[in-house]
This record gives structure tokens, C-alpha cells and sequence, in this order.
């Protein structure tokens, strides 16, 4: 069945004369009439009854009011939808962010961009950067923010934004607080609690190493925020990308022989469409200070 016809069909329902059910709909009397001829030669009978003048429904016409209309409503939802998504309200942006990035630097920005597009719904998806390269194959992202040692999937595009160095995290009562720098044998024996989503753990250790530093295992974990609340508590030490910090209290120390600093860069998929909400997005992310 034609969605246009179904139109027909329910402006003459409502109106129960052809005439003003087609100046409803905008177009002319016999237009409509075919139209609704068309829509019953497919279900087979009548669905109007015309007598002397007087219009209305024959039983099969009352039996399928209900769902010509709900398929006529539901249809204008999905146009109405369809296009305050093309203008920005209530259009969606599903943006991934790799675990280990902090909010620091991302909240000035986002927070202005919310304030020019108001009409556009941010999703932030947390995850490690296979599982973000992913799902931005996949089409269940728009884009990633994540930092990554090795190469990125082939189908993706990435554009660099900022480097962040990497810093020890201490307490304020560690003796680490009380100096402006440390150096990488500086580490030997201190207890250390490991970001097992840190992407440059390899070369941290590889620098340990040459230093001759060891370190006292104290805990691990992949959430971010585990780690932190026990470095602030005084449980041990950790390296930490130096925007990754959000926890209250953390002392951060540079390490003057060791000058590691990962790339953060948002890919998106070579060659694939962007989304309306995603257009606007990448345009503010190029004015603004994010990009080096």
C-alpha cells in the first residue's frame, strides 16, 4: 500500500467528504478519489459508502481505520524526527574516549560546543583502543579520542590534536612532593600502583630498566579512578599522563630524565559520510586550542 493513499484515506475519515479531504491534503478531487479507488482495489472492498451526498465507512473501512492511522502517524513521527535531526535537535553525537584520557582538557571545549549547539545529544562511550577502533567500524560511533603507540586500523582517519607528557603521581606527604622534579632511578623501591590500560607501559619499564629502577608492585588495576583515590591516599606512586589527573590531591612530578608523552588524535572512518552532529563538531574542534 501506498503511504500517500493511507494519507487520503485518513483525511477522508476524519472529514467524511472527498472534496475537503483533498483541499486537506493539497491536491485535487479526483486525485484523491483514484487514490482511494487504488487502495481498495488492494484490500479487495470498499472502504467509503456514498450515499445522496453522505459519506461513511463500510465495515472493512472501520475495521482498518486504527492501523491506516497509526501507520500514518508513526510516518509524520519519523519525518518530524528525520528532520529536526537535519537541523540539529535531538541529533545525536556517540563520541568514544579511550578510559585513560581525563576530562581536563575536553570540558572547556564541550562545554562551549553544548552551548552553541544545544540541540545536539553527546554520548561519551568509554573503552581501550581496539574496542574503539571497533566500534567505529561498526557504525556505533561517530568518532574516537584515544592515543595509540602502534599504528592505527587502516580504514580509519586521524587527526592529531595535542601531546601530554608523562608524570609521576603522588601523594602530598611523599618526599616526591617536596621537589620539583625526579629522575627515573628516583623510582628504585617505591611501591607502585599500575594502569593496566596505560598504552606505554613497555617503554615506561624499558626506562626503569636503564635507569637500574625497580619497582615494588603495591596494585593494578584498569580503572583510572581506582588508582588515583589510593596514589592520593598514600598507598604508592604511578606515572600518569599529565591531563589525566582528576582526582583531588594528587601531587604531579615531572620526570627530567625520561620525557615520554603520548599523542592524543580523534578517528573517525576514511572515506564514510559524517553525520550531521558530527560536521558542526569537527569544525569547532579545529578553532579551538585543543589542536597543537
Amino acid at each position: 500500500m501506498d503511504l500517500r493513499e493511507m494519507r487520503y484515506f485518513v483525511a477522508v475519515c476524519e472529514t467524511l467528504n472527498f472534496t475537503r479531504a483533498a483541499e486537506q491534503c493539497g491536491v485535487t478531487q479526483p486525485t484523491l478519489t483514484r487514490g482511494i479507488q487504488k487502495l481498495e482495489a488492494e484490500l479487495g472492498a470498499p472502504l467509503f459508502a456514498r450515499e445522496r451526498g453522505h459519506t461513511h465507512l463500510t465495515s472493512l473501512g472501520r475495521l482498518v481505520q486504527p492501523r491506516i492511522e497509526d501507520i500514518v502517524a508513526r510516518s509524520a513521527h519519523v519525518r518530524k524526527q528525520a528532520s529536526l535531526h537535519l537541523r540539529l535537535q535531538g541529533a545525536e553525537l556517540r563520541l568514544g574516549v579511550m578510559c585513560s584520557i581525563g576530562p581536563a582538557r575536553f570540558s572547556r571545549f564541550l562545554q562551549g560546543f553544548r552551548a552553541c549547539r544545544p540541540g545536539i545529544d553527546l554520548s561519551l562511550v568509554d573503552a581501550t583502543p581496539p574496542r574503539l577502533s571497533e566500534m567505529l567500524l561498526d557504525g556505533d560511533l561517530d568518532a574516537a579520542l584515544m592515543p595509540e603507540p602502534e599504528e592505527y586500523a587502516e580504514r580509519l582517519k586521524v587527526e592529531p590534536l595535542y601531546a601530554e607528557r608523562y608524570v609521576v603521581a603522588c601523594a602530598p606527604g611523599h618526599p616526591f612532593a617536596a621537589r620539583e622534579t625526579i629522575r627515573m632511578r628516583d623510582m628504585d623501591g617505591q611501591p607502585y600502583l599500575s594502569r593496566l590500560n596505560c598504552e606505554h607501559r613497555e617503554v615506561l619499564a624499558e626506562r626503569l630498566v636503564e635507569a637500574g629502577a625497580t619497582l615494588v608492585r603495591a596494585a593494578c588495576s584498569e580503572r583510572e579512578d581506582w588508582i588515583q583515590s589510593l596514589v592520593a591516599a598514600g598507598m604508592g606512586v604511578c606515572f600518569l599522563p599529565e591531563y589525566s589527573a582528576v582526582q583531588p590531591g594528587l601531587v604531579l612530578r615531572l620526570v627530567e630524565d625520561a620525557p615520554i608523552a603520548r599523542h592524543v588524535s580523534l578517528a573517525t572512518v576514511a572515506g564514510r559520510r559524517w553525520s550531521p552532529s558530527l560536521v558542526p563538531f569537527m569544525e569547532a574542534l579545529r578553532r579551538s586550542d585543543l589542536v597543537a
